[in-house]
This record gives C-alpha cells, structure tokens and sequence, in this order.
C-alpha cells in the first residue's frame, strides 16, 4: 500500500491514538522501528497500514507527532522541553576533556589506524585564532613500504558535554584548511536528535565522526558513525600549521 488516503480513517485514527499513547511515555522519542512494534503489538490487523500512517501523519500540519531525526518519532509537546538533556553532572564528576586527547591519539594509530603518529595539542598551543585541534596526527610511509605516498594530516575536534556541538562541527570543518582529514569526537550521552543530525551534517561536509564514553578516560570506547573524507588541504597553511609541533610528530 504506497497512499495513505487508501487507508480507512478508522483504521488511521486507531494507528494514531496507539502512537500518542506510546510516545507520551517517551519524552526522549523512540526510534521508528520499536514505535512500529509496539503498535503492531496492539494492532496486528493493521501491520501493512502502520508504516504509511505514522510518516504521513507526522508530516501534517499541527500533527501531534513529529520525526525527531530520520529514524525516530517524538511528540510534538516534547519539542521544546528539556527532556532529552543529560543533566549537567556535578564538577566534582566532570571529566575535563584533556584526558581523552592522548587516549583519543592512541586509538587513532593503533585501532583505527588512521595515522602513524598522533599528538595531544589542545588548547592555544599553536597560537591561531582559528582555533588549534586537540589532536593531530599525521599519516606517512614507513621505511619498508614499497609506495612512498605524500604525508597527510588528520585533525580532531574532542567535546565532553552536548553544548556546544555546532561550534565544535564549525571548528571541525575549518580544520580541513590545514587537514586532509578532520574529525570531530561527541559524547555519546548527548541526545538521538543531536547526533542523528549531526551524523547527517558529517557526511555532507566529509568530517569524521566518533562518539565515545565522556566519563571514563580509561576506556572511552570510541566508535566511528562516519569515517572522514579525504581533502587536499591548502599546503601553505598546512606547512604553517604542523611547523611548530614537527619534531613532536616526526620524533
């Protein structure tokens, strides 16, 4: 069934009222797919007419029912609430975002292996306005490979809290300036919404994404939703860029 005017509005209405119910106990949304199998839990008579009704509903005018990402479905109501906000943690609990950089390094070279070599930076170590990664790392030849490529340069973006993660995705993209490859690494405690979009914006604009556990530098699980794209960067920043930390990379 492709048009859900084919659907009786009974049949609908039934679908809509079950969807409103299970959202309303759902603050944060619910992925599509549970949603779906929840309502075919109540109504197995309309598992063919549940897919069309949800989408088209949610796409009416003052539906109550919106889709919170691509893949999941929230009540309107819920929009503007706090809801699907983690609550700040207290500062004793904080973990400050410098511990991940090193781990971040580590685990650039070792199990992703996007690198040869990746440093901790950080800060205003490099003295730019245009900001300065918290980790970059460079990608070369060994002396045993048979093709000597050219060096390229991998630049990340580490953020520990929510806030600030289109900041973050702006810095990322000006990091591709000086970048082959950029990266921007967001905690996985911020909401399916943020991340789903963000998700979306990292593979128009070609920027790796990686989300990982913000409260535990020991084993952050760092895990790829969207590997970087490679760009040539413009040489004359690049060469300006990496100068001051050269030996730190190439030692």
């Amino acid at each position: 069934m492709l048009k859900s005017d084919k659907i009786p509005e009974a049949e609908k209405t039934q679908i809509i009222k079950a969807a409103l119910e299970i959202l309303g106990g759902h603050p944060e949304g619910m992925k599509g797919q549970e949603l779906r199998s929840k309502i075919r839990a109540q109504l197995p008579q309309y598992e063919k007419q549940i897919y069309r009704t949800l989408l088209d509903y949610s796409r009416s005018i003052n539906a109550e029912v919106y889709q919170s990402s691509r893949l999941s479905y929230r009540l309107t109501k819920f929009k503007e609430s706090d809801s699907t906000q983690v609550p700040p943690q207290p500062l004793s609990e904080k973990v400050a975002e410098s511990a991940f950089y090193k781990p971040f390094a580590k685990w650039l070279v070792e199990d992703v292996q996007e690198c040869t070599k990746a440093i901790a930076v950080g800060g205003a170590k490099l003295k730019d306005k245009w900001g300065t990664p918290d980790v970059i790392g460079i990608y070369m030849p060994l002396p045993g490979d048979f093709i000597q490529f050219p060096i390229e340069i991998v630049s990340v973006e580490i953020k520990v809290s929510q806030d600030g993660l289109i900041a973050a995705f702006g810095q990322a993209c000006s990091y591709k300036l000086f970048s082959h490859k950029s990266y921007i690494a967001i905690p996985n405690t911020a909401s399916d919404e943020d991340r789903d979009r963000l998700e979306a914006l990292c593979w128009i604009f070609g920027i790796g994404l990686v989300v990982f556990n913000p409260a535990s530098p020991e084993n952050p699980a760092f895990e790829i939703r969207a590997r970087a794209t490679k760009y040539e960067p413009d040489m004359f920043y690049a060469n300006e860029k990496v100068q001051p930390i050269r030996k730190e990379l190439l030692g």
